[in-house]
Parts: C-alpha cells; structure tokens; sequence
C-alpha cells in the first residue's frame, strides 16, 4: 500500500457541519474527540451509562449524556469508544436497531470489524479514525494548536465515507500533524502485535526476567529495579525524540558497545520465530477469539495472571523506591 498521507487542504470539516457526531463511551479516547469536535464547531452528544465516573466527567465538560440508543437515533456520525470487550454487546443491543441508511460508524480500532464481532449493514458507511496517541495527548495537543497524527481506513463506503472521515480527522486536530492512509486489517494487526511482542508483552517481559536475574545473582533488589525498569524512560524518550541512532549517539561508548555486540543474543532467532508464530495468531483470529473467550469466561485467566505480576517483587520494591522520588507524579494502584 503506497503511503498517503493528508493535511487540514485535504480534510476540509464541511462535511460535519449542520450534522450531529454522537460519542458512545466517554473514556479516553472519547473525551477527547468529543471536547475537540465540538470546540471545531461540531453539534456533539454523549453516550454514557449514568452513575458511573465517565458520566460524571462528561456532565463537567458540559455535556448532558444520554443512552446509547437515543444518541445513534440523533447522530448522523456515531463514534464508538468502548473498549473492545463491550462493543459487540452495546451494538448488538442499542446501536444496530437504531441505524438507518446514509449514517457513519466510526471507530479507533478496528478489533470488532476485523474480527467479525461487529459487521454493520452495507447502506451505513464505517470508516476508522485512529489517533497514535493517548487521549489526553489528543485534547492537549489540540487546545495548544496542534494535533496527534492520526490513521484513517474506510471499511466500507455508502457515498460519502471518506469526507466524513477526514472532517472527523480535521475537527480532532489530526490533520495538523497528519493523516496517513490504511486499511482496518493493517491497523488492528499491527496494533496488537506492536502490543503483544514489543511496547507491553515484550517489553515487560523483558524487564521483569533482567531484574529477576540480578536479584537471583544476589544483587540487592533496589539496584536491579533502578538498572532494568527505572531507567528505561530515559532510553525509551531518547528513541522518541530521533529515534534509535539517536538513542546510541547519547548513551556511553560503552553502553553503544553493549548495546550493539549483546542485543542479538537477547533476541535470537528462537525469539523471532515466536514473534511471527504471535502475528500469525493475531492474522487468523485465533487471538481475538481467545480474549473474547477470556472475557466471557469472566476474566479467571486474567486477573490470576494480573494479581501474580502485580504483587512480585519488582512491583513491590518499585512502589517502595517511587516514594523517594517526590518528582514523579506516582500512580499506584
């Protein structure tokens, strides 16, 4: 797929004005688009489920949320931002009975669509806007006059998909920085590999097992926490400011060295193998129907896994060592 890429000349918000954009599910994604559309000048609804916390932060933003059902009724772009567990559910109850011809669905994953959990009828358009960022970056970037690069995919067209996809961009401030052309598949693939194999999976994996060989070697606890997770922001913000090469130009000669001689030992090509063996399970669905599985099963596999990692010790010698460092505005759970 050749690389398309379009700016605020190529995403006019025409498309939205005069139409109502309803936002099912007022979490992180969902406060964003919602706060940024309207202060574009777009008529915007909430959907959220009263008593909850989501409900009450859309009330303080100004927003006066109703159900899911009366919002698709009123919208003529709905945007889902539920997470991925609850939106087969929530379609199949209160959104697909309340459709009609010409509207848009629109989302920022494309779990559902790709795996089938969600499959609307061909006469309403569904498109995806998918932000590479955290919501609240997408809202700050945004009020500084900026924006987050954001994905688009059309996934399927009933004449106007594109236009309001990219109105939808605009009004969230990706067309700022940049809108870069795919598909539902590449986007939902990709995703959940970068998540499984890299930026959590891997990456937690693997500062767990260093800590743990330090400590196992007998070295104190707190300096192996410091050495394998602490310090990982700092190579970690080094590559997302210029990138690998940039991360080894500011590190010590002999950090580069180890880097560059000891790395291919770490990951092999066992560990690659297991890479593609894990895209092959996202590729064929098995993944998706194993965490939805999971889901309905109510979430024993899960929260056994969770609850062992969140009382190791790297966790509990980590909420004991962020005490000292009064600069880190700490999150412990």
């Amino acid at each position: 797929m050749a690389l398309t890429i379009y700016y605020e000349n190529d995403a006019p918000i025409a498309p939205l004005k005069g139409k109502t954009v309803a936002i099912v599910g007022y979490g992180s994604q969902g406060h964003a688009h919602g706060q940024n559309l309207r202060d574009s000048g777009i008529k915007v609804i909430v959907a959220e489920l009263k008593g909850t916390a989501n409900y009450d932060l859309a009330v303080k933003h100004g927003f006066e949320p109703m159900s899911a059902a009366e919002a698709v009724k009123a919208a003529d772009l709905i945007i889902i931002t539920l997470p991925d567990e609850v939106q087969k559910k929530v379609y199949a109850s209160d959104i697909k009975p309340n459709l009609s011809a010409g509207k848009t669905i629109g989302f920022c994953h494309g779990f559902n669509v790709q795996f089938g959990y969600i499959a609307p009828p061909k006469d309403i358009n569904v498109v995806m806007i998918a932000p590479k960022g955290p919501g609240h970056l997408v809202r700050s970037e945004y009020v500084k006059g900026g924006g987050v690069p954001c994905l688009i995919a059309i996934q399927n067209d009933a004449g106007d998909a594109k236009d309001i996809a990219l109105a939808w961009a605009n009004g969230i401030g990706g067309a700022r920085a940049g809108i870069i052309a795919t598909t539902f598949q590449e986007e939902t693939e990709t995703d959940l590999f970068g998540e499984q194999v890299v930026l959590c999976g891997g990456l937690s994996e693997l500062i767990k097992s260093g800590f743990n060989t330090l400590v196992e070697a007998g070295y104190q606890p707190e300096i192996a926490y410091f050495e394998c997770l602490h310090e990982v922001k700092l190579i970690v913000d080094l590559m997302y400011e210029g990138g690998i090469s940039y991360m080894r130009y500011s590190v010590s000669n002999t950090a580069e060295y180890g880097d560059l001689s000891r790395g291919p030992r770490i990951v092999t090509d066992e560990t690659r193998a297991e890479m593609k063996k894990i895209l092959k399970e996202i590729q064929d669905g098995s993944f998706a129907r194993e965490w939805i599985k999971e889901v309905e099963g109510g979430y024993k596999n899960f929260n056994a896994m969770y609850e062992k990692d969140r009382n190791s010790t790297i966790e509990t010698v980590g909420r004991k060592l962020r005490k000292m460092m009064k600069w880190i505005d700490s999150k412990e759970l």
